[in-house]
């Protein structure tokens, strides 16, 4: 198999696994880096064809998607904290979303995969089980939940008005797993933070969480598979808590596995940007169904457990937290 498949984002900790993922079943590969730089640090792709491409700007995506039969775009803003304004978000993750999408209908491109979330599905529908028919209320988001939200609307709205450019959306929940380099995401942060023990105790939130491996073989499926085109696809299992993820760490290491009482969280807000984060979260519900991912892609999800003792073992390895210890 030789067909060139792009994937935008290339530094980014999903594309990473979506390359591995893509390599093993013998496509040829292009990644979209902001920088020769950033492409020097990757040195864990090997085989890979970088293309200097910003979602900031046009330059660069003709170039980065000719010859392409397929495009992945992964490339989205996502940050640890709230932004002082919604806009730094959505304006990126809107433009840059139409402007990969041009380039590929331009380019003679087949099919673009698009990762989503199912923060574009379930806020302000958390009343029922969310499916594929649900979209988030955009008034009801934060800014990364609107701009996931306002991005993938945009890709539909274009996909509409351009037949001859398939689209397939993965809309994936929490994402877990080993990360490839000494870099941490901000999806794994929650599992560093317990390792690190920065935490007197554990805030009672959860996600509907998903293994990293598992999302890139969805992105796969969902380029390959002719039914796919035209569909989104939501890959989470059911809400994990913190308090949960930790008692499963807690059988290797030692992490904090007290669970902080709400009033406590939201009073740390006032002064604690990691604790503001946190109190957003309480008494959320994350209830998503991925029948529809299961039925007509035939993907499955790798149990939670491993998945957590993966991450940790990978934060550790590559020295961004040490070795907590243990348990004995």
């Amino acid at each position: 198999m030789s067909d060139l498949v792009l994937v935008t984002g290339a530094s980014g900790y999903l594309a990473g696994h979506i390359i591995d993922e893509l390599q093993g079943q013998g496509y040829r590969l292009r990644g979209t880096v902001r920088s020769t730089a950033k492409a020097a640090e990757l040195t864990q792709l090997t085989g890979v064809e970088f293309v200097q491409a910003d979602l900031d700007s046009d330059a660069g995506w003709a170039e980065a998607v000719a010859g392409c039969r397929f495009v992945l775009h992964t490339a989205s803003p996502f940050p640890v904290a709230e932004p002082e304004h919604a806009d730094e978000l959505v304006r990126p993750a809107v433009d840059g979303a139409l402007r990969v999408l041009r380039a590929a209908a331009a380019a003679g491109v087949e099919r673009v995969v698009l990762t989503s979330s199912v923060a574009a599905v379930m806020i302000g529908n958390q009343e029922h089980r969310n499916t594929e028919a649900d979209w988030s209320d955009v008034n009801a988001c934060n800014a990364y939940e609107k701009s996931k939200t306002l991005a993938e609307r945009a890709a539909w709205d274009f996909a509409a008005v351009h037949p001859e450019l398939e689209l397939s959306v993965i809309n994936p929940g929490m994402i877990l797993g080993p990360i490839q380099r000494a870099a941490c995401n901000t999806s794994v942060d929650a599992v560093r933070l317990l390792l690190a023990r920065e935490m007197p105790g554990v805030p009672d939130f959860g996600f509907a969480v998903v293994d990293v491996r598992d999302v890139a073989i969805a992105h796969r499926l969902a380029m390959e598979l002719p039914r796919a085109a035209g569909n989104r696809y939501i890959c989470a299992g059911d809400q994990v808590s913190l308090p949960e993820m930790a008692r499963i760490l807690a059988d290797s290491y030692r992490v904090p596995t007290r669970v902080l009482p709400n009033w406590l969280v939201r009073v740390a807000a006032r002064f604690n940007p990691a604790a503001r984060t946190a109190a957003r979260y309480l008494g959320r519900t994350e209830n998503v169904s991925s029948t529809k991912a299961a039925d007509d892609l035939g993907w499955t999800m790798r149990p939670v457990r491993q998945s957590l003792l993966d991450t940790a073992a990978s934060l550790i390895r590559f020295g961004i937290v040490p070795n907590p210890g243990a348990t004995s």
